[in-house]
């Protein structure tokens, strides 16, 4: 029997993909196919695959073409994959001509032409494009602008600041709104993006009181539009794949999390000489910090004490802040600072051992599993291209597309987090120092 393997992301499954199957098939008696599950596929740089991955394998499967059907989750695996089934034949795709040559040396590589005119990447840019409006003063309007260039769908409408007149003109142009503007301003604006009928991406927190948080989720709702809360950590392959080990009791019962985010203040970020128009240290850093903390804690916790530095005497500007949080059988603490420095890395501390996430964690590609005992620990490494924003872009327009919420940050997240910066600006459980 000459077995022949194939791989491929099957993304909106085409003729082309059939046609390369059946010449695949061909080659041999018994025809295996890989398909890369996301994670795989994002470090390979396809971020915008529009389907899951049990929908990409269930399209391969109906073709009846391939004889068993496999998962490729990670570099090196087709070697492990040829030896491990005995393959004879390994067959890919013309476009990847000399790319696998070194395959030779354990089974017959052949390169199969592809169908001209079909991609589904050409698919998926003749989608109708997404008409993107960008809000804000600051410079990481420029990072998300740039990161949107590499996603397929997305079309920058236009660029405006907290100008009502100005917003409202890119209202009319736009199909979503992606706000950074101040936090005063959040719900305001995406109030008015919703009774217009737009979706909306809005960087964290999305409101200042809960209830403003609860009416703005139920006025998507009612509109049918997409409200999402952007913090592109979320969307980090290393930060997903260490909620999951966590969760599934790599390291025992999580009964700790400790984070800090910090980094002296950039001028681009700051109105000049205008402390209260900038992003203080608890609605800049919070959202981030506390992400991990509600994730994996949950929101319910028992009590919580804020302990906050201001940098200016009208108190309008944390310059550092740190939250404690006691939960019925774990305990947490968040640091954030705009303007004091310190290090910014993340522990999640269980019964059986502890995560721990360089700085800066919230831009991780690496993390390790430690144990009492060192020979056991563990280190994983996934790529990360541009901060997560790219990854965040593709969830919402994906969830613009089909529907359904793809969100990695859960609503009852949201609105704990809205809770800490109502509380917050209440002066709620506030010790001044």
């Amino acid at each position: 029997m000459t077995k022949v393997i194939t791989y491929g992301t099957y993304d909106l499954l085409h003729y082309g993909h059939i046609r390369l199957l059946e010449r695949a098939k061909a080659l041999g008696d018994y025809l295996i196919v890989g398909v890369t599950a996301e994670d795989f596929d994002k470090t390979r740089g396809k971020i915008n695959v529009q389907q899951s991955l049990m929908e990409r394998i269930e399209g391969v499967r109906a073709t009846g073409l391939a004889d068993e059907i496999i998962i490729e989750e990670y570099e090196g695996q087709k070697i492990d994959d040829i030896r491990r089934y005995h393959v004879d034949i390994f067959a890919i795709g013309s476009d990847w001509r000399g790319k696998f040559d070194y395959l030779n040396e354990y089974c017959k590589v052949v390169y199969l032409d592809r169908t001209e005119g079909v991609s589904s990447t050409k698919l998926r840019s003749e989608k109708h494009a997404i008409r993107l409006g960008l809000v804000g003063e600051t410079s990481d309007l420029r990072k998300f602008r740039k990161e949107s260039g590499y996603v397929n769908g997305a079309v920058i409408s236009g660029v405006c600041g907290d100008e009502e007149s100005e917003f409202q003109d890119l209202l009319e142009q736009s199909d979503a709104m992606y706000i950074l503007s101040h936090p005063d301003v959040h719900a305001r604006q995406i109030k008015a993006a919703l009774e217009a009928g737009r979706h909306v991406l809005c960087e964290s927190p999305i409101a200042l009181s809960v209830q403003e948080c609860e009416e703005l989720f139920a006025l998507a709702k009612e509109k049918k539009c997409v409200l999402m809360e952007a913090i592109k950590t979320a969307y980090s392959t290393a930060y997903y794949r260490l909620l999951l080990l966590a969760k599934s009791g790599r390291i025992g019962k999580v009964v700790s999390v400790d984070a800090a985010c910090t980094r002296l203040e950039d001028e681009a970020n700051v109105y000049p000489g205008q402390f209260n128009r900038s992003w203080g240290s608890l609605c800049d850093w919070g959202p981030t910090a506390l992400l991990p903390v509600f994730q994996l804690l949950g929101t319910d916790y028992a009590e919580k004490q804020i302990i906050t530095h201001y940098a200016d005497e009208a108190k309008a500007y944390d310059a550092f802040s740190r939250v404690n949080f006691v939960y019925k059988d774990a305990m947490a603490s968040i640091q954030v600072g705009k303007g004091i420095k310190s290090e910014g890395d993340l522990v999640v501390s269980g019964t059986e051992g502890y995560i721990y996430v360089p700085a800066p964690w919230w831009k991780t590609d690496y993390f390790e599993i430690r144990y009492e005992n060192p020979a056991n620990n563990k280190r994983y490494f996934y790529q990360l291209d541009g901060e997560g924003i790219r990854y965040e872009i593709v969830a919402f327009l994906k969830s613009i597309e089909d529907g359904r919420d793809n969100s990695y940050v859960d609503r009852h997240v949201s609105k704990a987090i809205t809770g800490i910066m109502e509380d917050f600006y209440r002066k709620k459980d506030v010790r001044e120092i």
